[in-house]
Formats: C-alpha cells, structure tokens, sequence
C-alpha cells in the first residue's frame, strides 16, 4: 500500500493528482500518525521526518516533481526498477518509449529537432542507462546519435517493430514501435556516418519548392546540410535566397 503523508500542500497535490492520473491506489495520513499493517512505501515531502515501521521504503516527492516521486514509488513496489533502457522509432515525429527492466514508464512523440533533448531529459538521474535506436530513416536517426548525451546507444534493426493497429489506435504506431524497439539487443555505435541518396536529397529539394514563396529549390549543397541536421529548410531557402542576392 501507498501511502502520502506530508504537510506540504503543493507536494500532496501533485503526488495525489499524478498518482490518480496512473490509476494508482494510496492513502493519505497525517504525518505523526500511525500508517496501515499493508503499508509499503510512504510518500513525504522535503525536510520531514515521518516514523514509518521497520521495512518501509519512504520517498521524498520534490514540489515541481511528482513524476519522479511517482516513478520511485512503483519502483519500489515492484522490487527495483531495473535499468533504464530508451526506445526511439525516428522519423519526422519520432517515438519515444522508456522502459525500467520490463516495464514502460513514460512515452513521447515528439518533432524530430526535440528527440535528443527528450531522451536527454529522460536519462539525467538513470543509473547505467542505455539508448536503443531503430535503423529506419537514417538521416534523422544519425543526427539523433550525434546529439544524444555522453550514453550508450545500440543500434536496432527495426523490421517488424510497428504493430497491427486497431480500432481507437490510429497515430499510436511509432510510439509503440519505441517500446519494441528498446526491447531488442542492437549493435553498439557511437556515431552513424550516413550519405543521403540521391532520392532523399530530392524530397528535401521538393520541399523546399513547396515552402519557397517563388517556387524556387534549394541546391544539392544546401540540401546535404538540411540532410545532415546542420540547416533547417526554412534555414536553407534563407541562404539560398541571400546567394542569390
């Protein structure tokens, strides 16, 4: 059992809410007063000291935090969290799942610039993490292993990862791609050197035409940089306009 007891009105809020929101079952004491037989982990909140019987974890929730109280507490329900292993199907939105040992505690879709960042965010307290990222769509995959912090990222191959999708699913494919991917053993890169090919430089090039308000592409060299994440096609249509000034 689960419970919150704490004097800090804005730590009670947010635990209570985000524990609710899991469809979590708690209860809620004082904090001198005596907590159920049941009782396995006692939230709290900074600088107090609630007594709590021999063999119950006790968890301090940060104000502004709950999420990480939230992830501590089933944690330790479940006997440990294991490690923290990240999936990432890339694309133009990628999806973002992150597992502790077998379990998914959090998922993302995100646009493809904020990927890095969000994993980044994700792993700042992981003890011995890892990053697993599927090889579909190269150019957004190498830039995300360029971008990821100092961490050890394997390399996935992602055949097969995107499940059926029934009814009321729609749209939830990458994410769920995410979290097969970071359930398969990859090989270890520290970084994904990718040419594009002639038809990935095209797209880019096409869409730089449907953006440029004279209807004008980008050319090949411009084109390699949006490729390799150094320019973004607004970026590169700005340069491209500025040459040909």
């Amino acid at each position: 059992m689960i419970v919150v007891a704490t004097e800090d009105f804005e730590v009670y809020h947010e635990v209570v809410t985000a524990l609710r929101e899991r469809g979590v079952d708690f209860t809620t004491r004082e904090p001198g007063e005596p907590v159920p037989e049941r009782t396995g982990v006692v939230v709290t909140g900074p600088a107090e000291n609630p007594a709590v019987p021999a063999g119950v974890a006790v968890v301090t929730a940060e104000p502004g935090d709950p999420r990480a109280a939230v992830e501590a507490i089933l944690g330790h329900l479940r006997g440990g969290e294991g490690r923290t292993v990240v999936g990432v199907d890339p694309g133009d939105r990628p999806g973002v799942a992150v597992l502790q040992g077998e379990v998914v505690v959090a998922t993302f879709q995100v646009p493809a610039a904020e990927a890095a960042d969000v994993v980044a965010a994700e792993l700042e307290d992981a003890v011995d993490p890892l990053v697993r990222v599927g090889d579909g769509a190269r150019l957004v995959g190498a830039r995300l292993v360029e971008d990821l912090p100092d961490v050890p990222v394997e390399l996935v191959d992602e055949t097969g990862t995107t499940p059926y999708l029934g009814a009321g699913a729609r749209g939830m494919g990458d994410v769920l791609a995410a979290v097969n991917i970071a359930r398969i053993p990859g090989e270890r890169v520290t970084e994904r050197a990718v040419e594009p090919t002639a038809g990935e430089l095209k797209r880019i090039k096409d869409r730089s035409r449907e953006e440029s308000e004279t209807n004008r592409a980008i050319d090949d060299a411009l084109a390699r940089r949006v490729a390799a994440g150094d320019l973004t096609v607004e970026e590169a249509l700005a340069e491209h306009r500025g040459d040909e000034g």
